[in-house]
């Protein structure tokens, strides 16, 4: 992980400059994001909120490189996603963003560990010392002893994790995620909101992550409010950047 900073000092990895999405069905555009903008700093946690269909998980996915807008620019780490190809689009996914989502997609034969690993794999990076850094992270998250257990004998907050541990291990720029407690009963959504809490004012990962749940939301440090593929409002967690500046 990287180590903390103040946020003043840190560059702009998500930069999202009069972003439009239509998508076609049919011979009829329906627009998901309408002349979005939003910014995230290095080591900010960032909420987009807002009801299904608002175009918060277009959003996500264009910050990911999953999808590619029908106009604007997204910048990610100072790559513009919309001026490259695919298969750079892919490349800077690989090396700079993770991600965590509702389901925990986790294979269902391999341990916590092992699932963790072969993160690295998927990378490039499989090595002896990664094995160490995912048991590392594993304590982090509070899950050293459940390093050989298999997904069907971890409860649902743990399986949810796993998924964090595995979207970090490779160390990426920015953590994405998409309704992480949307499976969760509220003692494990606790439990992994805390652990996001965690990573980002101990660690400094920068976490952009969307919701439905003022609640959920109300765990960022900024809350950017999505009504109809716009922005209608961003809101500082004061809580929150008084407990980041009384950590560092």
């Amino acid at each position: 992980m990287n180590d903390p900073v103040e946020l003043r000092q840190r560059n702009d990895v998500i930069v999202v400059d009069d972003v439009y999405m239509i998508y076609q069905v049919g011979r009829m555009g329906v627009p998901a994001l309408s002349g979005v903008d939003m910014t995230v700093r290095e080591g900010e946690f960032v909420a987009v909120m807002g009801p299904s269909g608002c175009g918060k998980s277009t959003l996500l996915h264009l910050v990911g490189g999953l999808l590619s807008p029908t106009r604007g620019r997204i910048k990610v780490d100072g790559t513009d996603l919309t001026s490259i190809s695919d298969s750079q689009r892919t490349e800077v996914r690989r090396r700079k963003v993770g991600f965590v989502f509702q389901r925990f997609n986790l294979l269902p034969s391999l341990t916590a560990r092992d699932n963790i690993t072969l993160a690295c794999q998927i990378h490039g990076n499989g090595s002896r010392g990664d094995d160490l850094n995912a048991t590392r992270i594993l304590a982090l998250l509070g899950l050293e002893n459940k390093i050989n257990h298999k997904p069907n004998e971890l409860s649902g907050g743990e399986q949810q994790r796993v998924a964090i541990a595995r979207a970090i291990i490779n160390r990426p720029k920015i953590l994405l995620a998409d309704e992480p407690t949307g499976s969760l009963d509220s003692d494990n959504s606790g439990r992994v909101l805390e652990m996001l809490r965690e990573l980002n004012i101990r660690y400094g990962q920068t976490i952009l992550l969307i919701t439905h749940d003022p609640d959920v939301a109300a765990t960022a440090g900024r809350i950017v409010e999505m009504r109809d593929g716009k922005i209608l409002n961003r809101v500082e967690n004061l809580y929150y950047t008084m407990e980041h500046k009384r950590f560092h």
